[in-house]
């Protein structure tokens, strides 16, 4: 048993003085009280574990290189499948591992992993299909965070029947029940939850959408959504049917389901993935690194939707940032101030993400849950001046500096057990680039 004394804690709110009681890594008792002799104290704001619901670990090699030449989506597209027909798995354990550890430092205790790096480059197979997927949860346990693995279903080129390139050739079993048989190899353990994805509905044919839906029962199942007008526009002309229509009619929307960027809605999207009880996950950084445009997440919260955040290609390792560009991009569209209340972004940040992946029993500092707290140093230059209620307002991943998981200490003093993980970032991507 473990006792940790918080200088703020956030419960419904920042509360001051809060003793956190923790055995066999879940949360046992949190009351108001003075320091004890045997207190473990986390000065700052203690926030519950943050949950990056949207990660593509080997985007994080691109980082910088989005701005060369301009171009689009589709011209960036080109740099990251480079970078995909590259990677091996020790390659991609040693990118992934500094990638997440790189997330734990920003205060993230569980991560989405939407993952379609199947197999070997041309379309072969390891001798364990699962081999690069693994390499993921090897990566997540060696980083200290706990892992839901989207395995995503990737099958096509385009809407039209476009036949895969020869670098999507890595992504794709042949066809959904294939697919799901290899997820269904993959073995869950004690910080694993195995999900699944809809690539998107460039990706996945209409025909085997509903595969895809059957086979991910009972399990996170999420897919990339109207990121793009383009796609938009392919699904309207191939189907008569926008893509958030095309997935509600083969039974793909629904509670356990989370569409990533929904960016390009029309009002009646909206209103279908509000009354499905669809999650939608917003990825700010990339969606404005990529100019794929400012989501209508306000409507879509105004509607029920729940929200919830991801770092997608790792623009940034901060999700307390992503937080802070939801209200901020809100702010640039509708010309009005506080379009997300502090709260709201705290729960997208933690109880909301968490839910998204399967995970119920974190995101909550409260008896049940897991042990993952969060301390935010509250004197830096960033965050000096401002009250405990401010701070997820104005805070970064440099103002992290205690991360709990579960009970273990991740990361002490803005100091991950790994040790530097700048150097593990650095000799990852030497290799790639």
């Amino acid at each position: 048993m473990t006792t940790w004394w918080c200088e703020s804690a956030w419960l419904d709110g920042p509360v001051d003085g809060v003793r956190v009681t923790e055995a066999g890594g879940v949360i046992t008792a949190v009351e108001v009280a003075d320091p004890g002799p045997g207190d473990r104290r986390l000065a700052g704001l203690v926030l519950p574990g943050l949950a990056d619901a949207h990660s593509h670990a080997f985007h994080r090699a691109l980082r910088g290189r989005t701005h060369d030449g301009g171009g689009s989506f589709w011209t960036w597209r080109r740099q990251m499948y480079a970078v995909a027909a590259r990677l091996d798995p020790d390659q991609y354990l040693a990118l992934a591992r500094a990638t997440y550890a790189e997330l734990a430092l920003a205060g993230v205790t569980c991560v989405g992993e939407f993952s379609y790096l199947h197999h070997p480059p041309g379309g072969g197979r390891y001798a364990d299909p699962n081999t690069m997927s693994e390499a993921l949860v090897h990566a997540a346990a060696d980083a200290g965070v706990r892992l839901t693995l989207l395995d995503t279903c990737y099958l096509t080129g385009g809407l039209d029947g476009t036949p895969l390139d020869d670098v999507q050739q890595r992504f794709s079993d042949g066809d959904a029940e294939a697919w799901a048989a290899r997820v269904a190899a993959l073995a869950p353990r004690p910080g694993l939850r195995i999900g699944a994805a809809v690539h998107s509905v460039r990706a996945v044919p209409a025909d085997q959408l509903a595969t895809v839906a059957a086979a991910a029962q009972g399990r996170p199942l999420h897919v990339h959504l109207s990121e793009q007008p383009a796609e938009n526009a392919a699904a309207l002309a191939a189907t008569g049917r926008t893509p958030t229509a095309l997935l509600a009619e083969h039974g793909v929307l629904g509670p356990g389901t989370t569409a990533v960027h929904a960016v390009h809605l029309t009002a009646d999207d909206i209103a279908t993935l509000a009354a499905t009880g669809t999650g939608v996950c917003a990825c700010p950084s990339t969606e404005a690194d990529l100019a794929d445009g400012i989501g209508p997440f306000r409507r879509l919260a105004d509607a029920g939707v729940p929200l919830c955040l991801g770092s997608d290609q790792h623009v940034r390792g901060d999700l307390l940032g992503e937080a802070r560009a939801l209200e901020e991009h809100q702010r640039l569209v509708s010309g009005e101030r506080g379009r997300f209340t502090p709260a709201e972004l705290v729960t997208a940040l933690t109880a909301a993400g968490h839910r998204a992946l399967g995970w119920p029993d974190a995101g909550r500092i409260a008896v049940g849950q897991r042990a993952d707290l969060v301390a935010v140093r509250p004197h830096s230059v960033r965050t000096a001046g401002c009250a405990p209620g401010e701070l997820p307002l104005v805070a970064t991943a440099a103002d992290v500096g205690t991360v709990v998981v579960g009970g273990r200490v991740v990361v002490e003093d803005g100091r991950h057990a790994l040790g530097d993980v700048g150097a593990l970032l650095a000799a990852a991507i030497g290799d790639l680039r």
